[in-house]
């Protein structure tokens, strides 16, 4: 029952798919993390339909890339978009520690988040637009699945910034061993399941994933001290925009 209720809190928090409602209680959070990348992988699931039907039926570029873009937004309500952008306010202000960690709570936006989303919208949309082989979308959809998998693990294994807030809560009451050892294995078989599409095209988009997974922990320990709830948003952006660009090159240079 606990796993039950703990799947149903990670598609309630982490997207707008209607699950069943109940009251969150500590001992049902333990293992809500284990089930964050199934979000990912119903993302995956999504996108490649959507570009599978789009290579079947010739429909235009734009359409294709700006619907495929859309849906991660439509499923997540935008919410690692807004960690983004929280986050590239605190990184571009330029202030000591205890000052971007105030930034990261205001929930006004500043010039720089929204500067920033516009350029890493406007290199997604570049660098998808170039995925039309349906090998590499596979490997790109399997990447929503593994930016996920990666998330959970540093949220469990990171050091936190602050003792307060969503991924505070989340982490805490997380039964962190199960957690750990749940979403490395997730992550093991989403690295599996790209290699399968392509041994090198995989290795690629795997190795970029990884460099995204390794350059958060060195942003948010060199700024922060530490991850949140925000960077945690930040880092699936991070990863997710890294494996689009990977695949990209991959399509161009292939």
């Amino acid at each position: 029952m606990k796993f039950i209720k703990s799947f149903f809190i990670a598609f309630s928090f982490y997207s707008k798919i209607p699950v069943p409602q109940f009251e969150w209680k500590q001992e049902d959070m333990k293992y809500a993390l284990c089930f964050f990348p199934w979000v990912g992988a119903l993302i995956g699931v999504c996108v490649y339909f959507w570009g599978d039907f789009c290579l079947r039926r010739e429909v235009g570029v734009l359409c294709y890339t700006f619907i495929a873009a859309a849906i991660p937004l439509l499923i997540t309500g935008g919410f690692h978009a807004d960690g983004f952008m929280d986050t590239m306010d605190a990184f571009h202000s330029y202030q000591p520690k205890e000052k971007k960690l105030e930034i990261l709570k205001d929930s006004h936006i500043g010039a720089f988040s929204v500067l920033m989303l516009a350029l890493y919208g406007l290199l997604y949309l570049g660098a998808f637009s170039e995925i039309q082989d349906r090998v590499l979308l596979r490997i790109v959809c399997g990447g929503f699945f593994l930016s996920r998998c990666l998330s959970a693990v540093a949220a469990v294994s990171f050091p936190a910034a602050k003792k307060e807030g969503l991924l505070y809560l989340f982490s805490n009451a997380s039964q962190k061993r199960t957690v750990r050892a749940a979403a490395g294995i997730q992550a093991v078989l989403g690295v599996g399941y790209m290699l399968l599409q392509s041994l090198f095209a995989g290795a690629v988009v795997t190795a970029a994933a990884l460099l995204a997974f390794g350059y958060y922990y060195y942003r948010c320990k060199k700024e922060l001290d530490g991850i949140t709830g925000d960077t945690a948003g930040y880092f699936v952006l991070l990863c997710e925009g890294s494996i689009v660009a990977a695949a990209a090159l991959l399509s161009i240079f292939g």
